[in-house]
């Protein structure tokens, strides 16, 4: 090998085959994909600070710890602020509500509590998913008959509708809205490892693992379902945006709304009563729900091209 071919070699970067340096090298050739990645990566690298700042804010007894990082305390109105419009200047950038509170303080303080929703729903459901659908997908029969009736009959109630009636008989705050959220994401997750299930069973691989006697737990996570979940991965990164929209819909209506913290749904609710001519005060809650629903969307878009091997 001559000098020059060598350098030309060293010059060639070899990208990574699989991993989360392939997943990111892929992203980045989208421009889209690669916003979507920036607005999740800031979503919930900003959920994690300042909800950790709340926690420990509230655990030693100085709230004031949670708005360390804000441009002034979301929850302390200032009537002589009241309906400020949005100004160059940082507490009042997007403007304040009827109670002169900063509108962007409490846009970044309501943050945390959509991002604790969005994950414990989403993590809850493929976890709840992944066991019936798998099972109900390998086994076959009056079990799989069975749990996909179980399926199909919280499938056919409408989906708000049903998580209102839940919260509503767990009296409404914010965790039983997480359940009743929980209570009607799960299905589809079950349908989709059903599916992938029933597509590998029958593979050669399988059958070779069951002739050598693979203990029953080893199966099921390591052949059944570590082979049906890269499907899942692009759809849960949609279904964080979809859970954040259910959320904050919920709030808009006061459902699972705690007193005297942000909730983005009800602040665009609140903010009605100020249109047209306080337009501000319901459209940056409703942007930021859009934009962070559109960040998911991007980044799942684009997941689900990498999985199945379209990559530009």
């Amino acid at each position: 090998m001559t000098e020059t071919a060598k350098e030309n070699k060293k010059d060639v970067k070899e990208e990574p085959t699989s991993g989360i340096k392939f997943y990111f090298h892929a992203i980045r050739r989208d421009k889209l994909g690669f916003l979507g990645l920036i607005i999740v990566l800031f979503f919930f690298g900003w959920s994690i600070l300042e909800g950790a700042l709340q926690l420990i804010g509230g655990y030693i007894h100085r709230e004031s710890l949670g708005w360390a990082l804000l441009p002034s305390d979301p929850l302390k109105p200032s009537l002589f602020n009241a309906f400020h419009p949005p100004a160059l200047s940082w507490t009042y950038l997007l403007g304040a509500n009827a109670e002169g509170e900063s509108i962007l303080s409490r846009i970044f303080y309501a943050m945390p509590r959509d991002a604790l929703v969005s994950v414990v729903v989403v993590l809850l459901a493929v976890a709840v998913g992944m066991l019936i659908g798998v099972i109900a997908g390998y086994v076959g029969g009056i079990v799989d008959d069975l749990l996909m009736r179980l399926t199909d009959a919280i499938l056919a109630f409408p989906a708000i509708i049903l998580v209102i009636a839940v919260a509503e008989i767990l009296k409404g705050n914010f965790n039983a809205v997480i359940v009743g959220l929980s209570l009607v994401w799960w299905p589809t997750y079950a349908r989709l490892f059903r599916a992938q299930t029933l597509k590998i069973k029958e593979m050669d691989y399988i059958t070779a693992a069951k002739l050598y006697s693979v203990s029953k737990v080893k199966f099921f996570f390591k052949y059944l379902v570590l082979n049906t979940i890269d499907p899942i991965i692009a759809y849960s990164a949609l279904d964080f945006g979809n859970v954040i929209l259910a959320y904050s819909t919920l709030a808009f209506f006061g459902i699972g709304v705690t007193v005297n913290i942000p909730e983005l749904g009800e602040m665009a609710s609140d903010g009605l009563s100020g249109l047209p001519l306080y337009w501000w005060w319901p459209i940056f809650p409703s942007l930021t729900i859009l934009i962070i629903v559109l960040g998911f969307v991007l980044l799942g878009d684009r997941l689900q091209d990498i999985i199945q091997g379209r990559l530009a």
